[in-house]
């Protein structure tokens, strides 16, 4: 039995992704997938596109740990994690993977806070007198 396996990160969020052949079941963090993100929307259906665009669903069973950052930036972390296993498991997924964006990682993170300011780039107002 092949395990595949892959990491994603989005701003603070790291997912490692575990993916084994089986019925299609998610969890997170030993948890179910809708009891780990109950608080999210529709947001929770991203994680699922790469499968979905080869309809994989339910031939793949999903074990994630993922830890840092919010829900969304989580679950983007998660897709990311996802679609980098889905090429480990067939190179010729790259390709359509690549054109539906799915295998970018958006870089963009909170600015730092610099000293003399309130945050990154706040600072406190100027009086002439």
């Amino acid at each position: 039995m092949n395990i595949y396996s892959s990491i994603g990160k989005r701003k603070n969020a790291v997912a490692k992704i575990f993916l084994t052949p089986g019925n299609g079941t998610i969890s997170v963090n030993k948890k179910q997938f809708k009891e780990f993100f109950s608080g999210a929307g529709l947001e929770t259906n991203l994680v699922q596109d790469p499968l979905k665009l080869f309809h994989l669903q339910s031939n793949y069973n999903i074990d994630v740990i993922v830890k840092g950052g919010g829900i969304t930036s989580q679950l983007e972390a998660i897709r990311l994690a996802l679609a980098r296993c889905l090429c480990l498991l067939n190179e010729n997924y790259r390709k359509e993977l690549g054109k539906n964006r799915y295998l970018r990682r958006d870089h963009r993170i909170k600015e730092m806070k610099k000293y003399g300011l309130r945050k990154a780039r706040k600072a406190p107002q100027y009086s002439k007198r």
